[in-house]
Formats: structure tokens, sequence, C-alpha cells
């Protein structure tokens, strides 16, 4: 059996939320959190339950823990549509790692810090617009293998425009949910 499929013990699950193993009980008996018995009595959390457990109830864990996880960095200075996108992803299931920015400059000490392999970028931001954010990311050899999903509520111009930055699509705003997601998969395959 693979290690990365193997279920977790209650320790495990204490360590990667950083909780008691009485916590983790609790948890489990009150139907917050998945589990099965062993023949010995013993609880044990798939993977995916406890993934859908973390993104159900928000808890961070190191990310460490789950190196495989894709990691997104949503740049975004309307806060609704960071949050519609945030829901877009997790409905997915991908139990992707999800970082945001609220304008161009922290978006690129993000990048540096969270190295994500998706941006989804909005293209008129405050300090750095998308523009020069796609533009710097692609240059750089370091982050040229970024994939970036550009938005915006503009129109065939800038989406001409930020593709030739280098972005890998465009879609308009307001974004539509089937679209979005599959651009997702197709960008992190």
């Amino acid at each position: 059996m693979n290690d990365s499929k193997k279920p977790y013990t209650t320790g495990e699950v204490a360590a990667f939320c950083h909780v008691t193993i009485n916590a983790v009980k609790k948890w489990i008996a009150s139907g917050k959190l998945v589990a099965f018995r062993t023949p010995g009595g013993h609880f044990r959390v798939n993977r995916g339950d406890f993934m859908y457990f973390l993104e159900k109830f928000k808890l961070e864990v190191k990310e460490e823990m789950f190196p495989e996880r894709k990691k997104i960095l949503i740049i975004d200075d309307e806060r609704e549509v960071v949050e519609f996108i945030k829901g877009a992803l997790v409905a997915m299931g991908g139990g992707f790692s999800i970082e945001t920015a609220g304008d161009g400059y922290e978006a690129l000490i993000k990048v540096g810090d969270f190295k994500p392999e998706l941006l989804v970028l909005d293209l008129r931001m405050p300090k750095i617009d998308g523009f020069e954010v796609c533009r710097r990311i692609k240059q750089d050899a370091n982050t040229s293998r970024i994939k970036i999903l550009a938005v915006t509520a503009y129109g065939k111009e800038d989406m001409d425009r930020i593709i030739q930055c280098g972005a890998d699509n465009c879609l308009s705003k307001p974004i539509k949910l089937k679209d979005f997601q599959k651009n997702v998969q197709r960008l992190l395959k």
C-alpha cells in the first residue's frame, strides 16, 4: 500500500492540526470527522475524509503535510471576486492550497514565498497591474513555468494584450463557474 494512501491515525491527525488526540476523538464522536475502526478498535481517518474536514472547517495545516496539493494564488482587489474564485476552487474538491493578494506588488512578493503552480490574475489593480505582474513572472527563469489564468471586466483588447504578455488564458468577468473550473483543470495538468 502506498504511504500517501494509508489512512491516518488519530495521533497523526492531532499532530497535523496541532490539537490533542482527545480533540480528534471528539470530532469523530460528534460526526464532524469521518473515521472507521480497525479490528483492534483504533480509529483511522481516510485521506479524502481528512481533506474534506480541513476544507469544511477551514483548518490550516502545514504545507509539508500535503506537498502534492497544487498551490493557487488569487490576485484581485475585489473581495467578492476573490471569495467567488476560492469557492469555485473548493467546490472542485482538489484540496488546493490557496493564497490571495490584493494588488500586483503583494502578488509578486507572495509568488516568491508561496511558489504557486497557478495564478488567477486580475488585470486592473492598484500599485502594479496584472500586465506587469504577468510580464515579470514570465520573464524570470525561476517563475516562468507558473501558469497564469487572467480575468478581466474589460474588453477583448485587454484579453489580447495579456496573452501577449505571456498569460496562458484569459476569461471575462463576470466569471462563468464551469468555464473557470475547466480552465483550472486544464492548466494544472
